[in-house]
């Protein structure tokens, strides 16, 4: 997903305040990199992008801190099956990450990529890059969430 190209801007974002408080920064980065997994996992019926039919894609995003997880070329639902994500996994790799460790996620679903971009006629999903996109917006609104948590709204 690119969060360490997120990382970045993180710093720039985040308040002084937060330096003073202590654990405020980690908190405000593990909460946004779970955000934005939320808006990439959001369903169009939830005012998503994602299509979700079996559930199979979604339940195929897998996280690591050594490296982008391989789409698998044979990685397909098995017809008439439906899927369900719990999002354990990928929670355990974000709190299990040092402040500021690349975190990689990815979907491993032979189709993944064909969603995200487009194929075979169909238009892109973008799921992924408009999560990303949203990265400041996230990581804002987690800062302002845990300032007023604490009462220093």
């Amino acid at each position: 997903m690119g969060v360490a190209r997120l990382m970045d801007g993180f710093a720039a974002t985040v308040g002084e305040w937060a330096e003073d408080v202590k654990g405020a920064i980690e908190a405000i980065w593990r909460e946004s990199i779970q955000a934005v997994e939320a808006e990439a996992q959001k369903p169009r019926g939830a005012g998503g992008r994602m299509r979700i039919k079996t559930g199979f894609l979604r339940a195929s995003l897998m996280a690591s801190t050594s490296m982008m997880p391989p789409i698998s070329p044979t990685s397909k639902p098995v017809d008439g099956q439906t899927y369900a994500y719990t999002g354990q996994e990928v929670s355990a790799v974000i709190n299990g990450a040092k402040l500021g460790q690349t975190i990689f996620m990815g979907y491993t679903a032979a189709y993944a990529a064909h969603r995200e971009y487009g194929a075979r006629g169909q238009p892109p999903d973008a799921f992924v890059r408009t999560a990303a996109q949203k990265w400041p917006q996230i990581v804002a609104a987690k800062e302002a969430e845990l300032k007023g948590r604490l009462g220093l709204a």
